[in-house]
């Protein structure tokens, strides 16, 4: 009699966490081990973070965001609060200004992994989410920036992203709009959140009465506009006059020469208005996009204070992808990969499993996946099972016989082959 699932048994797991049965896992494996591979070719070493931290020293390198979306809780051994880290990054400064101040600098580090983060109680809410990103710790240059961007390209290009869109933003340009500014902490939310939403006759009504110049007023109104091409830098340069957005618009001219040099221009927007991570970054911001996706697949930017707060000044820039949403976006691309087949079933009838265990072991050494098939079944019902489990080949191996027979599974094809010539490495497919 089959089994039939306990219907309370279902709904087991927490909000916003997941199973992921192996066609999904694969697909997740596929996208870390790609980018894994672009970070390497750009020189980049990986770091493993542990999943608990004390959570007085977590703190220290998170935005306020973060910290109210961090699990916590009391640690019996040491009678401390720890908690789950909702970002490597901060993780990752630690850890440079720890346990790594004496290797020279710059120290170009990745990672892959998972974070929990608390979110509102709202379906599809992720709150186990997996990051695969870059820090590159030591290097205060456009350059270095730009070759963030680049290398996020890059990553895109290799997962076969038809189309994307890299938006950058830079929040120096933002500040040097609103610094010195009459105007209350809570006014200053309140436009921040206007130009955010592009909501221009809202932020015009906030700036109304406001004891401001005509030309400030004119800088703010001009914010939720400056998105667009490559354009928008010159039309922000006739924008603003004061010294600091006009020196972040400076360093965006240069990164968009370098990028240009990379060959990869095409792919960047820019979008002065986006406030994203106003606490955290303090020049340079990034996000990238795909088609049908509202919400960003990858994010980074400049944050060169973050190593200071564990007592280690150095500039640092760098981005992640979010691979659930990566995998929401490509999630139909990737199929192909999903259903890779294995290279060899092996099935022997019978009391001695000696040669057919004595086979798998030569195929795996020959870097072919090989499985014997232990259950004790009929050959047909074998067949029937490599089938469905994406196998190539099925070996049906004799006690005594010296030839085996070689059935491919995707159209019944039958040879034989002499069993110590699968075992000789000449032996292929």
């Amino acid at each position: 009699m089959t089994a039939t699932p306990d219907s309370a048994l279902e709904s087991t797991l927490p909000k916003g966490v997941k199973d992921f049965l192996p066609v999904k896992a694969a697909k997740i494996e596929y996208l870390e081990q790609t980018l894994r591979s672009v970070f390497a070719r750009w020189s980049f070493r990986p770091i493993l973070p542990p999943s608990l931290e004390f959570l007085h020293v977590l703190e220290k390198g998170l935005g306020e965001g973060l910290r109210d979306k961090t699990f916590r809780l009391d640690d019996r051994q040491s009678g401390r609060m720890v908690a789950f880290s909702p970002d490597i990054t901060p993780q990752v400064a630690r850890i440079v200004a720890t346990r790594m101040r004496e290797i020279p600098l710059p120290l170009r580090l990745c990672y892959t992994g998972r974070v929990l983060r608390h979110t509102e109680q709202q379906v599809g809410k992720d709150r186990e989410i997996f990051q695969a990103g870059v820090e590159l710790i030591g290097l205060e240059s456009p350059e270095a920036d730009a070759e963030m961007i680049a290398m996020a390209i890059e990553c895109f290009q290799e997962l076969g992203a038809a189309e994307f869109t890299i938006d950058i933003g830079q929040v120096e340009f933002f500040r040097g709009v609103m610094e010195g500014l009459p105007l209350s902490a809570s006014s200053v939310r309140q436009v921040q959140g206007a130009i955010a939403r592009k909501d221009i006759s809202g932020l015009r009504e906030l700036l109304t009465g406001a004891d401001l110049s005509d030309e400030a007023r004119e800088e703010i109104l001009a914010l939720p506009r400056l998105f667009g091409g490559r354009e928008v830098l010159v039309r922000a340069e006739k924008a603003v006059t004061n010294e600091r957005s006009r020196k972040a618009l400076g360093n965006l001219f240069r990164i968009l020469e370098i990028l240009e040099v990379y060959g990869v221009a095409e792919h960047v927007t820019f979008d002065l208005g986006e406030l994203r991570g106003l606490d955290y970054h303090t020049g340079l911001t990034f996000q990238g996009f795909l088609p049908g996706v509202g919400r960003a697949v990858c994010s980074g930017g400049r944050y060169d204070n973050l190593t200071a707060r564990y007592g280690y000044p150095s500039p640092a820039t760098g981005f992640a992808f979010n691979l659930l949403n990566l995998l929401f976006a490509l999630d139909r691309d990737l199929d192909e990969v999903a259903s890779r087949s294995s290279d060899v079933l092996i099935f022997q009838s019978g009391a001695e499993k000696e040669r057919a265990q004595r086979l798998a072991r030569a195929l795996r050494r020959r870097g072919l996946s090989a499985a014997r098939d232990i259950i004790t079944r009929d050959l047909e019902d074998s067949i029937a099972y490599g089938q469905k489990m994406n196998f190539r080949f099925v070996i049906v191996v004799g006690e005594k016989d010296e030839k085996v027979r070689l059935i491919r599974l995707a159209d019944g094809q039958e040879r034989s082959v002499d069993y110590q010539q699968i075992l000789s490495a000449e032996f292929t497919l």
